[in-house]
């Protein structure tokens, strides 16, 4: 399939003959940024459950895969793990990157409110709008070893602008030095808004550590991008369904062919992922559809990315 910048660049040394470099770095600027800005919203089907589209992205002068991530709104985990061959804090420069943005839906009973994966670090959205069935997406940092986010079914029972951060006990033992309350502000690891969830200690809201998204960071929270969390802030309604799962293997089709997402789940034992595949494959009747060869190979990657399995 062809990406926005492959053709970006192939339309680029086509008008460098007849537009001046300085103009046209402009346009291409925009364009590129567009391209990583336009997928807030996606349609869906029950049928068709993968959305997004795979994205590359040429290493710059200076630039790790954490810049990288932030800008293509993914987390740290899901670039690193879809680039194996590169070092995520001194890639090559002008190496092609592949930028996982593309995505297949989690196996829920319903789409509807919050389901937040965490095996793949990422929060979704689903919503109606105008008749349309929409969900939007975001990375996450989740519960570091030992502070794990608890999984099962909640509502969203409080949103809050500015939150304070009262700081548990537990975490002044391990750090005396802070205050019992945290006020608002650049310094507060609550970020800008918050959700408060019905569990009560866990709430979903924003971060000053930006560069822990993506990544196993917290003592059970769930943080988003300081961008990202007013977005989702706006989108979602006080008593929100939000179902918190772990499936490290997710199954979709995509113009009638099979894919397998497969993601590196500290949690999971190796011998376990192909049970959990034929189970998710055996249960969207998709498992006579595919390539052993390619289920085997899609396993043993992991890289969190869509792979096709059809025959």
């Amino acid at each position: 399939m062809l990406t926005l910048s492959y053709i970006v660049r192939q339309v680029e040394s086509r008008l460098l003959q007849i537009i001046p470099a300085k103009i046209l770095s402009v346009i291409i600027g925009f364009l590129l940024f567009s391209s990583t800005t336009y997928a807030e919203n996606f349609s869906y089907e029950k049928y068709d459950s993968i959305i997004g589209a795979l994205q590359t992205h040429k290493v710059q002068d200076n630039e790790s895969l954490i810049e990288i991530a932030r800008k293509f709104d993914v987390g740290y985990n899901s670039i690193v793990n879809a680039n194996p061959e590169f070092d995520p804090f001194v890639p090559t420069v002008d190496g092609e990157v592949k930028v996982p943005t593309e995505w297949t839906l989690p196996e829920v009973d319903v789409y509807d409110g919050i389901v937040i994966n965490i095996s793949e670090m990422r929060l979704y959205h689903f919503f109606m709008q105008k008749g349309r069935k929409l969900v939007q997406t975001f990375p996450i940092g989740i519960g570091s070893e030992g502070n794990d986010t608890p999984l099962g079914n909640f509502r969203v029972v409080e949103k809050i602008v500015k939150p304070s951060w009262h700081v548990p006990d537990s975490i002044r033992e391990e750090r005396p030095e802070l205050p019992r309350v945290v006020p608002p502000g650049p310094e507060n690891p609550l970020g800008s808004h918050a959700l408060r969830l019905s569990s009560h200690s866990i709430m979903i809201h924003g971060t000053d550590k930006p560069w822990a998204v993506g990544r196993r960071a917290t003592h059970g929270c769930l943080r988003l991008y300081p961008e990202d969390i007013p977005k989702l802030f706006k989108a979602v309604a006080n008593g929100a369904k939000v179902v918190i799962t772990r499936q490290p293997v997710k199954a979709g089709l995509k113009s009638g062919k099979v894919y397998l997402e497969v993601h590196k789940d500290d949690e999971e034992r190796p011998e376990n992922y192909m049970r959990l595949a034929v189970g998710v494959l055996k249960r969207k009747n998709l498992l006579k559809d595919v390539s052993t060869e390619k289920l085997y190979q899609a396993i043993r990657d992991k890289t969190g990315i869509p792979v096709l399995i059809s025959e």
